[in-house]
């Protein structure tokens, strides 16, 4: 009896230190993430696990629920773990702005941005890949399946949270390229021109961990067709500015096969600002919509 209880005891001792050292990296990262101070609205979290954004550009993900998907057969080892769904996206009420100015106290530029999804909490996520820029972004929890009724307040819970690193709102890396996100009700991107397809927040990641300029961005965004989630609700476009102080908006051409629409900065101009709408000079009007 006695060699039998140890022989259980031993499989499971060694099971236990299997898990260990295989989820390794991603435990210290859910050990990582808690509540920033009082605010039940914001959370942190240090990435601590591999991530492998060539292996989601082969996967051609381009929507909420497939990047879940995507968390559980790879980064939780295909365990049958039921990850919640995010729900639809609530556009109602929204009015996200970004900007880019010069320092007038100072040198530089500041990169300013809100995000007017009031009642979902974020989550900051600082990541130092290995072969990538060091950065740290904001995701949005809602998409991720979580609300104020659902917060990743147990190791459980938290799991969910290890697909933040794919879904960065907003972001700004170790050489100062800075990119945001503003929503643009009904018009999801569905660019189809044969390259390799992205989703509405990778694009953003690859741009925080490969790009150092606006320059290397715009030339990033173009190698890919980037769809949006179309059961979001919601198209995007993104600013990208960079420590030089050049700045633009990458937008996609409802009308015309979603072609990209980059709008730069004017050289004479000091700032650039972007809200809801299209800045295209072939959408852009005055008149309020």
């Amino acid at each position: 009896m006695k060699k039998a209880v140890l022989a259980i005891v031993s499989v499971i001792v060694i099971a236990l230190v299997a898990v260990l050292i295989i989820w390794a990296p991603e435990i210290r990262t859910i050990r990582s993430l808690e509540q920033v101070g009082d605010n039940r609205y914001l959370y942190k979290m240090e990435y601590k696990a591999h991530y492998d954004l060539d292996d989601v550009i082969a996967q051609g993900i381009d929507e909420n629920a497939k990047l879940l998907d995507y968390v559980v057969s790879k980064i939780v080892k295909g365990l049958p773990i039921s990850l919640s769904k995010p729900a639809d996206e609530d556009t109602t009420g929204f009015a996200c702005t970004s900007f880019q100015a010069r320092n007038a106290e100072g040198d530089g530029f500041l990169f300013g941005r809100n995000y007017d999804f009031f009642k979902n909490p974020s989550l900051v996520t600082v990541s130092r890949p290995k072969d990538a820029y060091a950065s740290i972004a904001l995701t949005d929890l809602s998409h991720l399946g979580y609300g104020l009724e659902k917060l990743p307040d147990s190791f459980v819970a938290k799991l969910s949270a290890l697909a933040a690193i794919y879904a960065p709102v907003d972001g700004m890396n170790e050489k100062g390229l800075c990119v945001s996100i503003m929503a643009l009700p009904k018009q999801p991107s569905q660019q189809s021109t044969g390259k390799p397809v992205v989703g509405t927040t990778i694009i953003m990641r690859l741009i925080l961990d490969r790009c150092a300029t606006l320059e290397e961005a715009l030339e990033l965004v173009k190698s890919f067709d980037i769809r949006h989630d179309v059961k979001a609700g919601s198209g995007y476009h993104y600013m990208i500015a960079d420590a030089s102080g050049a700045c633009a908006v990458v937008e996609f051409d409802l009308f015309d096969g979603w072609k990209t629409m980059i709008v730069e900065k004017p050289e004479n101009q000091d700032y650039m600002h972007v809200t809801n709408h299209l800045l295209s000079p072939k959408y852009y009007t005055e008149e309020p919509n």
